[in-house]
């Protein structure tokens, strides 16, 4: 016999033993009888209580029933599902609101036999509609809105978002039809201002018809155009491109601020990164120096009388700075990095930054940088205000061009100029009408510039020939002074003084000159070019005249000591060479950055150049802004025929070659004196060098006084 067996055997005899009555509790306590005992008070309680249940709550007895039979169900067979309410509560609210609008509707129909004194939704229903009017109705349909709402959150508020963007749209585009007929008609083209100076660059500019049979522009603004007191439009800032935004992996950041210390460590350097700066081409790392710690040793005799040496801290110094920038392409190897940049240590913090480029290189949208505070806060006072781009935090940086007032910009080829001189252009064109800045653009390349002909901003056509840019440059000194006599017969001190009381169309207007190529024109003209740069920057900013020259070519030949004393704030791109670098900074640094609009700012109030990532502009974009401003019928601006300038200005000398040799006089008496000199004689007798001694036999044989022979003899 099994062991199972023997046990169940006393248990049977254990029931058997036990009282009758105590049999018949356990019974009724068994869970089958507990359910059928509930199920039969309940049915005799709603036998008993039908009609005032009934009355109470009408046919809203279908959905509780319905409720109660879906609760059962779920807890007794799915009881995952609990848990799925939990999650999706929204779901629960949702269906009690839409069950309260069902029953509040039944209540707007009346019953029969015991509901014939209530409806069909029962007093209940009538407490929910309150009275069986508008009301009610408007109550139902709160009521399911606001289950929906619960249901499809998601859903309804992108229904509502596109809702709100279609009534926008379309009072806005019944604003514009009602302003366009209340403003005056103007009919005057803009071909006279393009034909007048046509053949001052040897380029055709184009006209104003050649850009509206281009076709409608590719672009839809949901902006207004700004309507200037001259009767101009600024263009909006849809014209530009929405930025898109480049995101970097954290973990790899993290990874390399680790592999930094690391590094340092490894080479006996204490150090610690307690910042991280993440911009759009470059991940600052703020590097706080750590302690240099001397020890000695100290013998203690212990309890059992052995002798313990332990290391005691004499005294502790800072890192030297020179022991981390001299680490520079170690932490390069270490970084897996083309090249670092190290800025020690960072104005107005206690760190070392250290640059390192990004694996993902990302670039920085015009529009982006425009939105910007920065930009709008200077925007808000001057009417020059550049973007110029985001720094190595990603905090877009912004810049006044009445302020600099001047600006020099140099690199390689290909490092960004052009691009950033075509962003400062479309920076001053989207907030400034033809009444309040004018250009006057140089370049001798013929390809970069020319793509602005056609906007009205332009004194002339963009000029090509070395030549008429020499002109441009005289006509530009003789426009300087001219104002300079206006301001003085007007008692005004500068431009802002002389337009705070005019009109629109009787003030003075900023004028600008872009140079893309500097190096050409100094090829061609030195001396004149220089002078007048020179000139123009040391006086030309009280009239409103700003100069912003570009070259490629940063040497002490094109970039003088004179231009660079006067203009003092400057750009530099990637260059060559750290020779180019302290030509254009007077620092190194410049030769490593990494092209493709990586620079370094170094405004007039700073001490050190600030590493910026350019703002970038797209030939479509240009495109647009020139096609919206060609396509404007406005009042005719004036133009400007370089040819007809032939005087020089003053203050600029007349004669390209250098300046007669004082000693040439002395030189003509030697040679009356003696029958035949040399460049050795000349050398002895006036005691000077050889490159000076030849140009002065250069200047004597031109004058016919000597003739290269034999060494100097006296006259007999």
């Amino acid at each position: 016999m099994s062991k199972a067996g023997s046990k169940s055997k006393p248990r049977q005899k254990a029931k058997e033993s036990r009282p009758a009555w105590k049999r018949f509790f356990s019974f009724i306590a068994s869970p089958v009888v507990r359910r059928l005992i509930l199920i039969v008070i309940i049915v005799v309680l709603l036998y008993v209580l039908w009609d005032d249940i009934l009355r109470l709550l009408g046919y809203g007895l279908i959905i509780i029933g319905i409720s109660l039979g879906l609760l059962v169900w779920m807890a007794w067979r799915r009881p995952q599902l609990v848990g799925v309410m939990k999650h999706r509560w929204n779901w629960v609210l949702g269906g009690i609101s839409l069950a309260f609008a069902v029953w509040g509707i039944l209540s707007f129909f009346p019953g029969e036999g015991i509901l014939r004194q209530a409806t069909l939704g029962g007093e209940f229903g009538k407490r929910i509609i309150g009275t069986a009017d508008a009301v009610g109705a408007l109550r139902v349909a709160g009521l399911i809105l606001l289950g929906v709402i619960f249901v499809v959150p998601r859903q309804v508020w992108n229904a509502a978002q596109n809702g709100w963007r279609l009534l926008t749209r379309v009072f806005r585009n019944l604003a514009r039809v009602i302003s366009r007929r209340r403003a005056p008609a103007r009919a005057v083209p803009l071909e006279a201002t393009s034909s007048e100076a046509g053949a001052v660059s040897g380029v055709e500019a184009p006209s104003t018809q050649r850009l509206e049979s281009s076709g409608p522009p590719v672009w839809q603004s949901e902006h207004e155009p700004i309507l200037t007191p001259g009767g101009w439009h600024l263009p909006p800032i849809d014209i530009l491109d929405k930025p898109a935004e480049v995101k970097l992996d954290r973990e790899d950041i993290d990874q390399r601020a680790r592999l930094i210390e690391e590094a340092l460590a490894s080479y006996g350097v204490e150090a610690k990164v307690v910042q991280v700066n993440i911009g759009p081409t470059v991940t600052q790392f703020g590097v706080e120096p750590g302690w240099d710690r001397k020890y000695k040793e100290v013998r203690e005799k212990g309890k059992d009388g052995s002798y313990e040496t332990k290391l005691e801290e004499v005294s502790k110094t800072r890192v030297r700075v020179e022991r981390i920038t001299s680490l520079a392409n170690d932490l390069a190897l270490a970084l897996a990095a083309p090249s670092i940049r190290i800025e020690a240590p960072v104005p107005g913090a206690p760190v070392v930054g250290i640059e390192v480029p990004n694996t993902v290189f990302g670039s920085v949208a015009l529009r982006s940088a425009i939105e910007s505070a920065a930009f709008q806060k200077i925007k808000a006072r001057s009417k020059l205000a550049i973007a110029l781009g985001k720094g190595a935090g990603g905090e877009a940086i912004a810049a006044d061009l009445t302020r600099m007032p001047h600006l020099l910009i140099a690199g390689a080829t290909g490092s960004g100029k052009t691009v950033c001189l075509n962003s400062i252009i479309c920076c001053l064109l989207l907030h400034n009408s033809p009444d309040d800045v004018r250009f006057i653009m140089i370049d001798p390349k013929r390809v970069e510039l020319v793509t602005f002909n056609g906007v009205p901003h332009l004194l002339a056509p963009v000029v090509v020939d070395t030549e008429k840019a020499v002109k441009a440059l005289r006509w530009l000194n003789q426009e300087m002074d001219s104002r300079y006599r206006k301001f003085a017969q007007a008692g005004a001190r500068n431009i802002e003084g002389y337009n705070k009381d005019r009109s629109p169309g009787e003030g003075l207007p900023y004028l600008v000159l872009f140079i893309d190529e500097l190096a050409d024109l100094m090829m061609t003209a030195f001396d004149e070019v220089e002078q007048t740069l020179c000139r123009l920057a040391q006086l030309a900013r009280a009239t409103g005249i700003h100069l912003v020259v570009a070259t490629q070519r940063p040497s002490v030949d094109v970039i003088t000591g004179l231009i660079k004393a006067n203009f003092p704030t400057r750009i530099s791109f990637a260059v060559t060479s750290q020779v180019d670098s302290r030509t254009i900074l007077d620092m190194v640094g410049a030769e490593k950055l990494l092209g493709r609009g990586d620079m370094l700012y170094m405004p007039t109030e700073a001490s050190k150049p600030k590493r910026l990532q350019g703002s970038f502009v797209s030939d479509a974009e240009i495109e647009r802004l020139v096609y919206f401003w060609g396509n404007q019928r406005q009042i005719a601006v004036s133009s400007v025929d370089f040819d007809e300038v032939t005087e020089r200005p003053s203050g600029v000398p007349r004669q390209v070659g250098a300046p007669p040799d004082p000693l040439l006089e002395e030189a003509k008496r030697l040679a009356q004196e003696y029958k035949h000199i040399s460049t050795s004689f000349l050398q002895r007798r006036l005691r000077i060098g050889y490159p000076r001694a030849a140009r002065l036999m250069e200047a004597l044989q031109q004058a016919g006084l000597v003739e290269e022979g034999p060494p100097e003899t006296e006259k007999s």
